[in-house]
């Protein structure tokens, strides 16, 4: 039984080893580089969750803090960050909520500036391979989600996913497709307008 017990308690410490040598300084700098690089982004996303959930959108991003995730029907939900707060809006349900940034898990992306000094920010787990490299991060103002896994394409090194942990204990993954860096963005695209149901139609004069 004790030997037992060295045997695993040798193959934890291996791992452990092996975890904090597959990330190099300079791996860990190419990742801060690539957000810190990002000005504007937009990009298709499909989410899907691990209770089954599926759902697909446009993302919008501008940095410092402005955020837009356009769902598409019939998931009836857009998601409007401009800088200093963030609404929730429900289409379905004629519903508006203001949410907390730390709430959203994009908001380590949206930062102007993203140090990964394991301080606010610490690295809980990094794979690389040929073609991905696969980081989870645990940073202090996440609010009630849990830490973010990034998912990155190796060639061109680009963000390809994010994945979270709910307070619901349900897993989020939202995957980006053809995404484009620095392109124009309108501003009108961070400012929310709700949508007037039914709006009155009024005859004109004769």
């Amino acid at each position: 039984m004790k030997k037992l017990q060295i045997f695993v308690w040798a193959a934890a410490l291996l791992t452990l080893s092996f975890q904090v040598r597959a990330q190099t300084p300079e791996e860990i700098k190419q990742v801060e580089n690539y957000l810190n690089g990002i000005r504007n982004l937009q990009a298709s996303f499909v989410q899907t969750s691990s209770n089954g959930g599926i759902a697909e959108g446009m993302l919008y991003i501008a940095k410092p803090n402005k955020i837009r995730m356009e769902y598409k029907d019939p998931t009836s939900v857009l998601i409007v960050g401009d800088g200093d707060y963030i609404v929730y809006n429900d289409k379905e349900l004629d519903q508006v909520t203001h949410i907390d940034y730390d709430d959203i898990p994009a908001t380590m992306i949206l930062a102007n500036n993203i140090s990964i000094d394991g301080k606010k920010i610490k690295v809980l787990d990094f794979f690389k391979d040929a073609g991905t490299t696969t980081i989870t991060l645990d940073y202090q103002d996440k609010g009630e989600v849990g830490p973010i896994t990034l998912v990155f394409d190796n060639n061109p090194f680009a963000l390809k996913q994010w994945k979270i942990v709910d307070p619901q204990s349900v897993e989020v993954t939202v995957s980006l497709y053809n995404p484009q860096k620095d392109t124009a963005l309108n501003d009108s695209l961070f400012k929310f307008k709700k949508a007037q149901k039914n709006p009155l139609k009024y005859k004109g004069k004769k």
